[in-house]
């Protein structure tokens, strides 16, 4: 494929996936904290194993989470995969449990070779998703005579769009960058009604619009120790800035047997921040058969300040609070077995994959650490072959994700992934011919 054709293509998947991409969901009620919950942004072929891609260098998979690997990418691959998948959520608190579904399209990407030594990637992630309903009841004071019902709620995200290239100067090292278009809303409510219509009903009603980039870069280095062994090094490192949003905050006080309300509305200027991001991960490769790795991810949401709606002595106000955040750890280990990726047989091209990860919270809750998370993962990478295509895969993994806190929410979600990689031949089949 040419690259002017290979350029048209891009340009015509660009349009595709700003125009189709649905928001990813999550029915958690964490997700009503700082930004939601934070994506892994990992693809098809990370997941299986819980998200390991740092140290990753793979010619037939876009690994966008180290911008630098797309060097390694196939000169004569074209690459388009996108990513499904569907989760049941249990969450558990004291003696009461209940269980939630969903169902996500969860990113569209393509990459491909452009020059000799330098690769290029495109598409659509989620970045935060935000989604949840749920209320809270009980007796206003010790007479039992007035209830009150707190009900919570919230939907929205922030998506990236990104345009990304890498390039190997001299064998064996490789830099890259990412750069990112972040868009989205967030809205959250948060209404105090009672059972006494003499009461005054206290509504809350939180709104954010965001537009603005972000830019990643990545480095790695492959050594072969000997014919049988090598090791890659993966780099990254994210800019944290202000993201110029201007979150607002309107406060309704109504009372009921009157129908006369009182509208109070804040808004806090550039309220909205991503912190400075740093990775840095290692694999190993025995034979091109057994991959193993391990990633560590540091995030600085420490030094990040967030608005904070707040009353001391009657007096509200919605200002920033620089207590809200705190830095964010990620472990992951994982590899891969392959037999034979060219093999003759099918058992032997597919890929075998396992992972597991330990995160820490970005937040507090009233001053309290928030949940911080275990997950594993299995999955395979099972080739496509028909008359058309041999090189396409189809990436199917399982994740399992506990999430809790101190006197807090457990949360323990299954979930499976789905995400098909198409290659050239498969695509210029459908497409050109």
């Amino acid at each position: 494929m040419s690259f002017y054709r290979k350029v048209f293509v891009a340009t015509l998947m660009l349009v595709f996936v700003t125009s189709a991409f649905a928001q990813s969901g999550t029915n958690s009620p964490y997700s009503q904290y700082g930004l939601g919950q934070l994506t892994d942004q990992s693809s098809g072929f990370n997941r299986g194993m819980n998200g390991l891609a740092l140290g990753f260098r793979e010619h037939n998979q876009v690994n966008y989470l180290n911008p630098a690997s797309y060097s390694s990418i196939d000169s004569i691959t074209f690459i388009f995969d996108v990513g499904l998948s569907a989760q049941l959520t249990n969450f558990h608190e004291g003696n009461k449990k209940i269980n939630a579904r969903n169902g996500d399209f969860e990113y569209v990407v393509a990459g491909f070779r452009a020059f000799k030594h330098v690769g290029v990637s495109f598409g659509v992630l989620p970045f935060t998703n935000v989604g949840y309903n749920y209320a809270i009841s009980d007796y206003l004071d010790d007479t039992r005579s007035t209830t009150y019902t707190n009900t919570y709620s919230g939907s929205g995200g922030i998506h990236e769009l990104f345009l990304g290239a890498g390039w190997e100067p001299f064998k064996g090292f490789s830099i890259g960058a990412n750069i990112g278009y972040l868009w989205g809303d967030i809205t959250r409510s948060v209404i105090n009604s009672y059972s006494d219509s003499y009461v005054n009903t206290l509504s809350k009603y939180y709104k954010s619009e965001t537009h603005n980039y972000k830019l990643d870069f990545g480095l790695q280095y492959s050594l072969n120790l000997n014919k049988k062994n090598n090791v890659t090094i993966g780099l990254t490192y994210g800019l944290g800035h202000k993201l110029a949003t201007n979150p607002e905050c309107l406060v309704i006080s109504n009372n009921p047997s009157t129908s006369v309300a009182d509208t109070t509305s804040f808004s806090v200027k550039n309220g909205y921040e991503i912190p400075t991001t740093i990775g840095a991960g290692l694999v190993w490769i025995y034979k091109d058969r057994w991959k193993v790795g391990a990633d560590f991810n540091y995030q600085k949401w420490g030094s990040v300040k967030f608005p904070i709606y707040n009353v001391v002595n009657d007096v509200p106000s919605y200002e920033l609070s620089d207590n809200y955040y705190k830095d964010r750890y990620k472990f992951t280990v994982g590899g891969e077995f392959c037999n034979n990726e060219y093999g003759r047989k099918f058992l032997d091209r597919v890929h075998v994959r396992l992972g597991a990860s330990y995160v820490t919270p970005y937040y507090k809750v009233n001053g309290y650490d928030g949940p911080s998370e275990f997950s594993i993962s299995a999955g395979f990478g099972i080739p496509i072959v028909n008359a058309y295509n041999n090189k396409s895969i189809l990436n199917i993994s399982g994740q399992w994700v506990h999430a809790s806190a101190n006197n807090m929410l457990t949360e323990n979600t299954f979930r499976i992934n789905v995400g098909i990689t198409f290659n050239e031949r498969w695509f210029m089949k459908w497409k050109f011919e």
